[in-house]
């Protein structure tokens, strides 16, 4: 079967491609071994955030008697709180089918593969010029298809990342990963978590509201590498009034089980025991499967395929997107580069995505969201920079909904004058704070300046209006500050 483009892969990245492409015309075939949605839908951002949604809820039932709301003894039946998460990906998931039929997308079920070298015939792209066909064999059991496409595009996607370390071998029981985590039946009485980025800090904030003791550790200084150090800072804060023991600077040796769970090796620390201990440490890209070395598809000791600023590989016509690529491993992400992607391939020369601008949203309690550079990395790009730091205690929805931890901290550039000009950066620690990421998102990716976005009217009473109120305050003529 011959297409215009083929994918393989069905998740974020895979998908959003195809139904791209799809839109402008193109004829597409999507190759998925499994599920279509990936790991976003099935075992990532879609159950995670349900699985939050539910600690949240839980939590405000139980603090209800202090908005006036005479309740009950509450209780956690994850049974119910499982089937609702599942209920939710089985909907998604059907979307996602309805979309690609409707867009006319041929999905085929089964691994795909780019078979060595081209064949020997030729198609004419989409912006008119020739092209080499390369062929995608389709592995289902014993049946196999070959599939030729002008361009190809590798979205097979991720795994979770192991720890070679002595008695790390997952059991999905006493050694568990992002994956199990997301099925479990009953919150254990105790866990340690290992890894303090975002999938880790998510899970101890879920845990922590479901009433396990948890204990998280983090190999360097601070909780969430990569956002700014006040965002860190007060995170780690918000753990230890919660009881939520956090421990940077923590090298893991070993595992062994034990009858009651797991103990722990640390170097130069006394072991700890648990329940349980769930490996947090991100995803690796899952490119074995693909064959594509053998297609002459670059592949970096990492196992992430190389490409250029266009996701482009090193063979002419073949692409890779989502966390195959060693970019941002979010689902947004993935979504742009599939439009990118198909820009390209039509020949309408697309700008390519600024991976330092990506918006970042972390849905622990309180949520974390960021967009740009931080204070320390703006610095070390040269700039001279001016901050506000506006807290969310003095702000009335916040007093309202009861969640006043946290603040917009904004960076700007330093002019000439002392005056703050272009907006750096955004970093959000507080109540709905993921979505309070898009107006901030805008105004670092256009390069807005300190007073142009200061002069907006912002709602009131909200949330968003502490935005506001961090611009005006590095205007010099803060409105409440």
């Amino acid at each position: 079967m011959e297409h215009d483009l083929v994918v393989i892969g069905g998740g974020p990245g895979g998908y959003a491609t195809a139904l791209y492409a799809a839109a402008a015309g193109m004829n597409v075939g999507l190759v998925e071994k499994s599920k279509l949605g990936g790991t976003c839908l099935h075992v990532g951002c879609i159950p995670a955030k349900e699985l939050l949604e539910t600690a949240n809820v839980y939590r405000t039932v139980s603090e209800a008697a202090e908005f006036g709301v005479a309740t009950s003894d509450t209780a956690l039946d994850m049974a119910v709180a499982q089937q609702r998460k599942q209920a939710i990906i089985d909907k998604l998931t059907k979307g996602v089918e309805g979309m690609l039929k409707h867009r006319n997308v041929s999905v085929y079920s089964g691994v795909g593969q780019l078979v060595g070298g081209d064949s020997d015939g030729e198609s004419s792209s989409s912006n008119g010029n020739s092209q080499k066909l390369h062929q995608v064999r389709i592995s289902a059991g014993i049946e196999t298809e070959t599939l030729t496409a002008s361009n190809v595009v590798l979205a097979s996607g991720s795994v979770p990342r192991t720890l070679p370390l002595p008695g790390f071998e997952y059991d999905a029981k006493s050694v568990i990963n992002s994956d199990h985590l997301l099925s479990i039946k009953k919150a254990p009485q105790s866990a340690i978590i290992i890894g303090g980025g975002a999938i880790g800090c998510e899970f101890a904030s879920l845990l922590g509201d479901f009433g396990t003791q948890v204990t998280l550790l983090e190999t360097l200084p601070q909780l969430l590498p990569g956002a700014d150090p006040d965002v860190s800072k007060l995170m780690a804060r918000s753990f230890k009034k919660r009881k939520i023991a956090v421990q940077t600077g923590m090298s893991v040796t070993g595992c062994e089980r034990t009858d009651s769970g797991v103990r722990v090796m640390l170097e130069g620390s006394e072991p700890m025991e648990a329940s349980c201990v769930i490996v947090a440490i991100g995803r690796r890209p899952l490119s074995e499967s693909l064959a594509a070395e053998k297609a002459g598809v670059a592949i970096d000791k990492s196992g992430y395929v190389e490409v250029d600023e266009f996701c482009r590989t090193s063979v002419a016509g073949i692409y890779a997107v989502g966390d195959l690529v060693a970019t941002p491993q979010l689902a947004h992400v993935g979504f742009a580069e599939g439009m990118l992607v198909v820009g390209d391939m039509l020949g309408e020369s697309p700008e390519p995505i600024n991976y330092g601008q990506v918006p970042w949203g972390i849905y622990t309690r309180p949520e974390v969201a960021f967009a740009g550079l931080t204070e320390p990395a703006a610095i070390d790009a040269g700039y001279e920079v001016v901050t506000s730091t506006n807290r969310f205690g003095a702000n009335s929805r916040a007093m309202i909904i009861g969640e006043t931890e946290g603040f917009v901290k904004v960076v700007a550039e330093k002019k000439s004058d002392g005056s703050a000009g272009q907006v750096l950066g955004v970093h959000i620690v507080g109540p709905w704070a993921t979505e309070l990421l898009g107006q901030a998102y805008l105004t670092v990716s256009w390069e807005a300046e300190v007073g142009d976005v200061a002069n907006l009217i912002q709602p009131h009473p909200t949330l968003s209006e502490l935005y506001g109120e961090a611009m005006l305050s590095l205007t010099g003529r803060p409105l409440h500050g």
